[in-house]
C-alpha cells in the first residue's frame, strides 16, 4: 500500500554556493518566474519519475527510485501542486520510458525526469522538467558532487522546480522544503533501500524492508522517516501475508507513534497510525481522528484519503468512504491498489454493478494484479455469477501465490453452488496449510459458513477476535455474512470490536 513521504534537506544560502558547481540551464522557459503552468485557476499537477542510470550496466535501483521518492516528498509540501506518490510512478522505471507518455497517463501538467549514478564517493545527476502538453523543457541541470552532498543536490533540484512552476510557498512550506531528517548519509542509503523493497509489496520484500529501516534507525535513532517506513512495512505485512496480526501491528503502531513523537507534522505517519488503531485496537474514533489529521496536514496525500476511506467504509458510512477513495484515486490515478479497493468499497455499499465496471477497467490497466480479481470475485457472488466468481478467486490465488482468503472464498462459493464435497475439500486444504504456516481464522470461518456449519464459523470468528485478525474489521459491511446478522453470537462479535 503506498506512499509519498516527507524527506527534506538544507537549502538556505547553500543553493547559491552550489550553483557554481553545476551546469544549469533553462530551455524555452518564459522569462522571470512566469510559467505556462502557473495559471492559478487550474489545479497544477506534476510527477517525478524514477531516475535512470547514466550507464545501464551499473544500475542501482534503490538509488534511482529513492532519488525520485525524496524529490516527491519535498515537492509534495506545497499545497499549490499535486505530486503523485511513489506508488503511482514506480511503474515508469523502464530505461526506455517516454516521460511525456507517462505524464499523460498520470494526468499531470509537467514531469521531472533524470539520470543518476553513484561512482565511489561521488554522485552524478542530470535532471529535466518537461511540460507534458507540448514536450517543452522548462528547466534542466547537471550536477557532479560528493555523495555526502546528496542532500544539497536534492535541495537545488527542488528549488529549481519550484521556481520553474512559479509555486508560491508559505513560510511553513519553505521550512519543510529545507528540513533534513537525518545528517547520516549511510542511514539515508539504508532508508532508500528499505523504501525500494517496501514498494514491491511482496511479503519477502516487505520483510527485507523492515530490516533496512531498522538498520537506518540503529544509525540514527531520531530518523522519523525510517520509523514511518518501519510502521508502513509492518502494517503492509499484516494484510499482505498470512501471519498473525500480533506479530506486526503492535510494531507498526509503536513505530508510527515514534515517528510522530519526533515530527508530528508527518501526514502519512498519522495515516499509518490510523490503520493500526482500527485494525488492532478497534479504536474507531482514534482511527478517524488520525486520518482526518493526516488530510488536514496534507490535503494532497492520497494515502491520507485512502486511510480515511477505510475507516468510513468499515463503519458503514459508504457515501463518505466512496468520496474519499475517489479522491485518493484522483491523486494517484494509476496506483492499482486504490482503484481495486474503490471497487471493494462500492461492493460494500451494495453498488455491485458500478464496482464490477470499475474493476474491469482496473484489469485493463493490469490483468495480473491479484487484489482486483479477489474483489471482482466478491462482486460476482452478490450478482449470483458463481462460476465467474470461482474463476476470479482462482486467478487471485494463482497470482498471489496462494493467498488463503482466495482459497477460502473458492470453498465458500462451491458451497453456495451446492457442491459441499468440493467445499469440504477446500476446508481440508486450509487445515493442511495451517500445519505449515498461519492461516487467518476468518478465511476458514468463511468456508464453514458456506456449508452451513454456523457454530464452527462463529467459533472461528471469535478466535479471529482473540487473534486480532485484520479481516474481522470488515464484518459489519462484508455481505457474505448477512445471513448471520440476526445471530446473537454474531451481534456480540460486532459489539466487541466496536461496530455495533
Amino acid at each position: 500500500m503506498g506512499t509519498s513521504l516527507l524527506l527534506a534537506s538544507a537549502l538556505g544560502t547553500g543553493l547559491l554556493l552550489f550553483s557554481h558547481r553545476a551546469e544549469q540551464k533553462t530551455t524555452n522557459a518564459p522569462a522571470g518566474n512566469a510559467s505556462p503552468l502557473a495559471t492559478p485557476s487550474v489545479e497544477k499537477r506534476m510527477a517525478v519519475l524514477p531516475f535512470k542510470p547514466l550507464r545501464p550496466e551499473n544500475r542501482d535501483q534503490a538509488l534511482e527510485l529513492g532519488m525520485a521518492d525524496t524529490l516527491i516528498t519535498k515537492l509534495s509540501n506545497s499545497r499549490e501542486i499535486i505530486v503523485p506518490s511513489l506508488n503511482s510512478v514506480r511503474k515508469y522505471g523502464g530505461l526506455e520510458q517516454d516521460p511525456v507518455a507517462a505524464g499523460r497517463e498520470l494526468k499531470v501538467n509537467s514531469i521531472l525526469e533524470g539520470n543518476v549514478q553513484k561512482v565511489n564517493d561521488r554522485i552524478r545527476v542530470t535532471a529535466r522538467l518537461i511540460s507534458v502538453p507540448d514536450g517543452v523543457s522548462l528547466w534542466a541541470g547537471t550536477f557532479d558532487e560528493k555523495f555526502t552532498d546528496v542532500f544539497t543536490l536534492q535541495d537545488a533540484i527542488s528549488q529549481k522546480v519550484v521556481d520553474a512552476l512559479a509555486l508560491r510557498l508559505s513560510g511553513e512550506e519553505k521550512k519543510r522544503l529545507t528540513k533534513r531528517y537525518t545528517e547520516n548519509v549511510e542511514a539515508y542509503q539504508l532508508y532508500l533501500t528499505g523504501r525500494y523493497h517496501w514498494s514491491r509489496l511482496t511479503p519477502p520484500d516487505i520483510r527485507k524492508a523492515i530490516g533496512f529501516f531498522q538498520q537506518a534507525i540503529d544509525l540514527d535513532s531520531n530518523y522519523a522517516l525510517a520509523y514511518f517506513g518501519l510502521a508502513e512495512a509492518n502494517r503492509s505485512l499484516s494484510i499482505n501475508a498470512d501471519i498473525p496480526s500480533k506479530e506486526c501491528l503492535p510494531q507498526a503502531k509503536a513505530a508510527a507513534r515514534k515517528a510522530l513523537e519526533i515530527d508530528d507534522s508527518l501526514a502519512e505517519a498519522h495515516a499509518s497510525l490510523s490503520f493500526s488503531l482500527i485494525w488492532f485496537d478497534w479504536d474507531w474514533a482514534g482511527g478517524e481522528k488520525e486520518a482526518k489529521r493526516a488530510i488536514a496536514l496534507n490535503p494532497h496525500s492520497a494515502h491520507a484519503h485512502f486511510a480515511y476511506a477505510h475507516v468510513l467504509s468499515d463503519l458503514g458510512r459508504h457515501d463518505e468512504a466512496i468520496a474519499e477513495i475517489a479522491r485518493a484515486r484522483e491523486l494517484d490515478p494509476v496506483f492499482l491498489l486504490y482503484r481495486g479497493l474503490e471497487g471493494m468499497f462500492l461492493h460494500h455499499a451494495g453498488r455491485n454493478d458500478e464496482a464490477g465496471a470499475n474493476l474491469q477497467k482496473v484489469l485493463e490497466l493490469d490483468p495480473d494484479f491479484w487484489i482486483t480479481h479477489l474483489v471482482l470475485g466478491k462482486v460476482y457472488i452478490q450478482q449470483r455469477k458463481y462460476p465467474e466468481a470461482i474463476a476470479e478467486f482462482g486467478k487471485a490465488r494463482q497470482l498471489s501465490h496462494g493467498n488463503s482468503e482466495a482459497i477460502g472464498s473458492i470453498g465458500y462459493v462451491e458451497a453456495l453452488m451446492g457442491d459441499k464435497a468440493k467445499a469440504r475439500a477446500v476446508l481440508e486444504e486450509l487445515k493442511t496449510l495451517s500445519n505449515q504456516h498461519y492461516i487467518p481464522p476468518y478465511n476458514i470461518a468463511l468456508v464453514y459458513h458456506g456449508i452451513g456449519r454456523q457454530s464452527e464459523a462463529l467459533a472461528l470468528l471469535e478466535k479471529a477476535c482473540e487473534e486480532r485478525d485484520v479481516r474481522i474489521t470488515l464484518l459489519k459491511v462484508d455481505p457474505r455474512w448477512d445471513s448471520l446478522r440476526s445471530n446473537p453470537r454474531f451481534a456480540a462479535i460486532l459489539k466487541r470490536i466496536g461496530l455495533q
